[in-house]
């Protein structure tokens, strides 16, 4: 995670140094370069919602489709992946809405929550995503024994739609986590002269 970097503890030390020293109304002043950087990091989530709910009305459309044509274990497969499909797509719906809503801030203090805050997310979600692969193994290997067609069909799409979340999520988590080594060198244009600490960053006029 951002507090494991060595470069980002060094720049999150030099932030409160020099906090210490610069008024505090100095940091709420808008970072120019900021933007950009919350720019992405929306852009990332609008596109990974999309593909979200790519996945959720490819399953959805191949599920309703295939359950009306198939018996049994298979018949059950594609059942599930409608129903948890159905949720995916609304899961993907509000994010989207979320994502879109959101607007790219210039403050340091909020960019570097809304990042840490996203990866956690992500992380979170990926653990979650092994408990779904666990459930449908389990669920599965309970219908093998019990035979149980439903049981079996079941638990195997549980288990393709934990593989497909946990990539999504691991995928979404790299390219967040890449995107967030940014912010040290944002952070490093903060320079400390000979008897004060001074910003380098273009700081919007003060009125």
């Amino acid at each position: 995670m951002l507090n494991k970097s060595p470069s980002y503890s060094l720049a999150l030390l030099i932030i409160l140094l020099t906090a210490v020293f610069l008024p505090l109304d100095t940091f709420a002043q808008s970072f120019a370069e900021l933007q950009d950087f919350n720019q992405t990091r929306i852009s990332y989530n609008e596109k990974g919602m999309m593909i979200l709910g790519g996945w959720a009305v490819g399953n959805m459309i191949w599920g309703g489709i295939a359950a009306g044509q198939t018996t049994g274990q298979t018949k059950a497969f594609h059942q599930m992946n409608l129903y948890w499909n159905s949720v995916n797509l609304v899961i993907a719906g509000f994010g989207y809405w979320q994502a879109t809503k959101d607007t790219p801030g210039t403050d340091f203090w909020a960019t570097m929550d809304a990042q840490q805050n996203m990866e956690k997310i992500l992380l979170f979600n990926a653990a979650l995503d092994i408990a779904y692969i666990a459930g449908g193994m389990y669920l599965k290997e309970r219908g093998l024994r019990l035979n149980k067609d439903k049981f079996i069909g079941f638990g195997k799409s549980i288990i393709l739609q934990g593989a497909f979340l946990l990539t999504f999520d691991a995928v979404m988590y790299t390219f967040h986590h890449t995107h967030a080594k940014e912010l040290p060198q944002i952070v490093n244009q903060i320079s400390l002269g000979p008897t004060e600490f001074s910003l380098t960053i273009p700081l919007a006029s003060r009125r």
